[in-house]
């Protein structure tokens, strides 16, 4: 719900996905309007100060508790700048060391290992080497490979998975954790909840009526007023701070779930996954494009690995790593190749390790709704603010003339009469009651209402295999309108195998039956498999099932390869690697080039087939003999054709010799060697299968009927995609499946801008797109005002990612680049579960709306009968602590109870929630005026006539009827408000009891309230200035309040305009203001 606010917060436009009519064009965004503000991602510091400053607030403490804290956020920038600018003058001093090092010796004298315990090198020296970066140490040491061994580690192999070696690493060198602030204990909520202004207020006035009281009373009877008022205030106190301390719980979970990255590392000889605290010094770890280096260390092997360190540096420059620049910092990313290294650093013993301890304190951050119910709380608060002080001046006139009489008749106040404590004692109680409708009238709890539920329902997500990164996502999932999705792991199950294999013309059947091919194409195809791969076999000893390890495509591969008789480990140690370029998402293919042990040098390609096919001049056929590519180049087409048609990814392998004199002699010439990819041989062309998720057509179908369209943007084959589009429900029919519902990335990336916005909107798939492509389909459906969610996993998807409302990165095959780019993390990689994404989105907005109708309902009752009763008799029916009870049932107990409501499957067959839709809705309004004018109405004639409809004017004891009339008033507006609160539950359904036996909550807390409310009636009556009531009056109070269910059925048949009402008062306002500011 990337929602904004207009005008006053009450007063909202419509929606403006399903677009405006010609009257209502006026009615956008308004500039002037502090609270409107369509997205908080990426939203300017000065954008969230002003709505700040605009709010009314009565506790800025609790109600900025889990808004962006500007003032931490720029405190943690600061000292981020400290730790970088002091890891720049080290590593300054250190190269103009070396420099001058360099030019006396060839090597500088440095200080023998010193004995770390069970290793023959210690803490500090390892540690002072990493941090700055000292290459002389590192060759004194022998290299990578004799520090590898002080350390006790194979480079090959890693650690000992033996819990025993583990444990004795993490002591001697430290565990990769780092210490974290403790979470706010509960007294400081309770310290926090009553700093509200009104509270303090209420506690003073309860303060000085108790010493009156005590005064002219004495201390058995004196002490009820302002006792009564200091209870109910500590109850409010605590149930608030209960309830936020439970949140903070929630969202320290969350937080700590965020940080647990899982990482493959080597162990044994085996890649094994484990936590990222979990990391020891002298662990050995794979790196590819997009990881997060996880500690510090040293490269043991790397191919063009190239790191990001701007987020150690500050700097946004790309370091190549190599022999001569080996060391590696944590918390910087894999920005291209891949490779190994070797962990020297891990915890607060590195640089990331400072830095995330100095700054691990979150800073919050607002959302979208956050700020519009922060609107609609400062609207309402102003009019209850001028309520309370017309109450407050119209009982202190009637007060002060002589207009105010007690129950038995009598004037409270007679000038030069009255004594002063008297008069005092009464102008406190007045003064008491007009605080206490500011506390009513002010709803303080209504924006903490989205943290409550967004706290709620993200918990909930998580079991839904979705983890909230950004609590704005989950809301603004909600107005989603249309959702870009991945193809391979998203929509499809990503477990791949070789199904089909075209070796020459020969369609090899099984496709792993070597017996059908030439000893020398099987050794090719061996070797560039095994080469030209980044991932990994691990065949156990003791017989076991071989293990993969790598991506599903290259295990795929790697398992075919392994039928036909591939044997990985002696491949690669026959042959050396000289160059690799890694799998590249826009070129589409990976390379690499391996010196034979005869010298001979072999160049292996690997990549989408009609992309390396077009640079084959020639193809090995079954029996090894190369045959020309001229005239047989349209049969390759045409099976590459028919393999993707019948939804196969198709992955070419070919090769092709080098000329010795062109292979470069020199490492670094090497590593700027630029793989020739033309005249190449083709091997093989082997079909993928990928197959569909189960549940995907289904949940594309809940999509299209909740309004949201799905697109596939993936990089496969068109026709693949096509096929997987139709499997999966995106594409209805193959017939009418032409261009632009289905398109190329390089036929939409070449249009002109204007068109590509006119295109996006009629895209359904796209495919063999790049991650560019995707970004320009994200920003042209941006600007044809969709709300748009994307998922991705690659690093290359993180702008995409980025620039989308709803980022969605895969917890399985993403790259932590991508996470961190992204707003919600899918942790199954599952379609369907972005589907329920949506769902709690939408729920989480329909949660809100039912709270707010709720608490309007109360307000307004609450408001009307108090003001009224005020002016016309002087007196006011609900005192201080009777309104302290109603405000903590619709403000802490209420949200409780709605705004952790699950969602239903009814969320799904409505209309995107637009970005400008009112946040009170005419249904809304209807409903909350029906219940509010009844409340109204019954309670003022209980007030006026109570008396004469009770049987009680003859009553002997005049102010025993009068309070036995007020304990009515007041019990039947709370059972009002209980009785409501089940309509509140379904707005626009004529059943509102559906599902309410399931959600326990919420009927724990209905029937906490109750059991609450029939003990101040009935014991604590003292405290409240009630009575007992006998059976007759409850069933009396029941009555009034059972009334609002059928009267609400009756209410929810009242049709109303679709135009909200909002309107009517904006649009004059805007256009008699226009000519003003003009």
């Amino acid at each position: 719900m990337s929602s904004t606010s207009s005008g006053n917060g009450l007063l909202h436009l419509n929606d403006v996905e399903s677009g405006y009519s010609k009257d209502n064009d006026d009615l956008d965004a308004d500039p002037s309007d502090p609270f409107d503000i369509a997205q908080t991602k990426n939203a300017p510091p000065e954008t969230l100060k002003r709505w700040r400053q605009a709010a009314l607030v009565l506790n800025a403490s609790r109600r900025f508790r889990y808004t962006l804290d500007l003032k931490k956020e720029e405190e943690k920038e600061h000292r981020k700048r400290m730790i970088r600018a002091h890891a720049q003058v080290i590593r300054a001093a250190l190269l103009f060391k070396l420099a001058g090092e360099n030019q006396i010796v060839s090597g500088a004298p440095v200080a023998p290992p010193v004995d770390g315990g069970d290793y023959a090198i210690g803490l500090e020296q390892l540690a002072s080497m990493t941090r700055d970066h000292k290459l002389p140490v590192l060759e004194q040491y022998g290299g990578v490979k004799g520090l590898s061994g002080l350390l006790r580690t194979n480079l090959e192999k890693g650690v000992n998975e033996d819990e025993a070696d583990l444990s004795n690493r993490r002591n001697a060198f430290g565990s990769n954790t780092y210490p974290r602030k403790k979470g706010r204990s509960f007294w400081m909520f309770l310290w926090e909840a009553w700093q509200d202004l009104t509270l303090i207020i209420l506690i003073i006035a309860a303060a000085v009526s108790l010493g009156l009281g005590i005064k002219t009373e004495g201390l058995k009877e004196g002490w009820y007023d302002g006792g009564s008022i200091f209870l109910a205030v500590f109850l409010v106190i605590l149930v608030t701070a209960t309830s936020d301390y439970r949140q903070s719980l929630q969202f320290q979970d969350l937080n700590e779930e965020k940080r647990n990255i899982q990482l493959e590392v080597i162990r044994g000889g085996r890649t094994v996954k484990v936590s990222i605290y979990d990391l020891v010094v002298g662990d050995v770890v794979p790196l590819k494009i997009g990881d997060q280096v996880p500690a510090d260390g040293i490269l043991i092997t790397g191919h063009s690995l190239s790191i990001d360190e701007s987020s150690m540096t500050g700097e946004s420059k790309i370091v190549h790593k190599n022999k001569k620049e080996p060391f590696l910092m944590s918390g910087c990313k894999v920005a291209d190749g891949f490779g190994t290294m070797l962990v020297t650093g891990v915890g607060i013993n590195t640089e990331w390790g400072l830095l995330m301890a100095s700054i691990s304190e979150d800073t919050g951050e607002e959302t979208p709704l956050q700020v519009r119910l922060n609107g609609v709380a400062t609207f309402i608060g102003i009019v209850g603010l001028s309520v309370a002080v017309s109450v407050l001046a119209i009982l202190l006139a009637r007060y002060f003339t002589g207009n105010t009489e007690d129950p038995s008749g009598t004037t409270q106040f007679i000038k030069g009469r009255t004594k002063f404590d008297d008069a005092f004692n009464d102008v406190v109680k007045i003064f008491t009651v007009a605080v206490t409708i500011v506390v009513v009238a002010v709803p303080e709890g209504l924006p903490l209402a989205v943290t409550l539920t967004l706290a709620y329902s993200m918990r909930k997500m998580m079991a839904d295999k979705a983890l909230v990164r950004r609590l704005s996502a989950c809301e603004t999932m909600g107005s989603a309108t249309t959702i870009c999705s991945d193809k391979t792991g998203t929509l499809t199950l990503n477990e791949m195998t070789v199904v089909e294999a075209i070796v020459g013309k020969k369609k090899i059947n099984p496709p792993a039956d070597s017996s059908q091919l030439h000893p020398s194409v099987v050794s090719l195809l061996s070797e560039g498999v095994a080469q030209n791969s980044t991932g990994n076999v691990f065949v156990p000893k003791d017989g076991g099932n071989v293990e993969l390890s790598g991506s599903p495509t290259e295990k795929a591969i790697l398992s075919w390869a392994i039928k036909l008789g591939m044997k990985f480990d002696a491949i690669r140690s026959e042959s050396t690697i000289l160059h690799v370029f890694p799998f590249n998402s826009e070129k589409k293919r990976g390379g690499v080039a391996v010196r034979q042990s005869d010298a001979e040098v072999h160049i292996h390609w690997k990549g989408a087939a009609e992309l390396v096919l077009a640079a084959c001049s020639g193809y090995l056929d079954s029996n090894g003999c190369l045959q020309s590519m001229n005239e047989d180049k349209e049969f390759f087409e045409a099976a590459i054709d028919e393999m993707a048609a019948s939804s196969l990814r198709c992955v070419a392998l070919a090769y092709r010799l080098c000329e010795r004199e062109k292979v470069p002699s020199d490492e670094e010439s090497c590593s700027d060697w630029v793989l020739p990819e033309d005249n190449l041989v083709l091997l093989a062309i082997v079909g993928i299968k990928d197959p569909c998720r189960e549940g995907v057509k289904d949940a594309v179908k809940i999509c299209m009927d909740a309004g949201v369209k799905v697109r596939m943007v993936t990089g496969d084959n068109i026709q693949t995609a096509k096929a997987i589009a139709l499997e999966c429900g995106i594409l209805s029919s193959s017939q009418d499946v032409t261009e632009p519902t289905i398109i190329e990335g390089r036929v939409f990336r070449a249009l002109p801008e204007k068109e590509r916005e006119q295109m996006a909107k009629k895209i359904t798939v796209m495919g063999r797109s790049s991650p560019n492509d995707k970004l320009l389909l994200v920003q042209a459906l941006r600007k044809g005002g969709d709300v748009v969610a994307v998922t991705g996993d690659g690093t290359n998807d993180a702008p995409a990612l980025h620039e989308a409302d709803i980022g969605l990165s895969m917890g399985i095959q993403g790259t932590e680049v991508a996470k961190e780019s992204s707003d919600i993390i899918i942790l199954d990689d599952n379609f369907a579960s972005v589907v329920k994404v949506v769902r709690w989105g939408r729920s989480v907005y329909a949660n809100i709306q039912k709270f707010i109708q709720f608490q309007l309902t109360v307000n307004v009752a609450a408001l009307v009968i108090n003001v009224v009763a005020a002016i016309s008799s002087g007196d006011v029916p609900l005192n201080s602590v009777q309104l302290l009870w109603v405000n903590l049932i619709m403000d802490t107990l209420g949200a409780l109870a709605l705004a952790t409501e699950p969602p239903t499957d009814n969320l799904m067959h409505r209309s995107p929630v637009g970005r400008r839709e009112p946040l009170i809705t005419n249904i809304m309004w209807r409903n909350l005026l029906i219940q509010a004018l009844y409340q109204v109405i019954v309670l003022l004639v209980l007030n006026f006539s109570g008396l004469t409809i009770l049987g009680l004017e003859d009553d002997g004891d005049k102010e025993h009827a009068y309070k036995v009339k007020n304990s009515l008033i007041f019990n039947a507006f709370v059972l009002c408000q209980i009785f409501n609160e089940f309509n509140a539950r379904k707005p626009e359904e004529i059943n509102c009891f559906k599902g309410v036996t399931k959600n326990y909550l919420f009927m724990g807390i209905v029937g906490f309230t109750l059991i609450l409310q029939i003990i101040i009636i009935e014991f604590l009556g003292k405290f409240t200035s009630t009575v007992r009531l006998d059976w007759q009056l409850w069933l009396v109070s029941v009555g009034i309040g059972i009334i609002s269910w059928p009267l609400a059925i009756v209410g929810k048949l009242i049709p109303v305009p679709k135009t909200p009402v909002s309107a009517f008062f904006v649009k004059p306002f805007r256009r008699c203001r226009r000519p003003r500011d003009a």
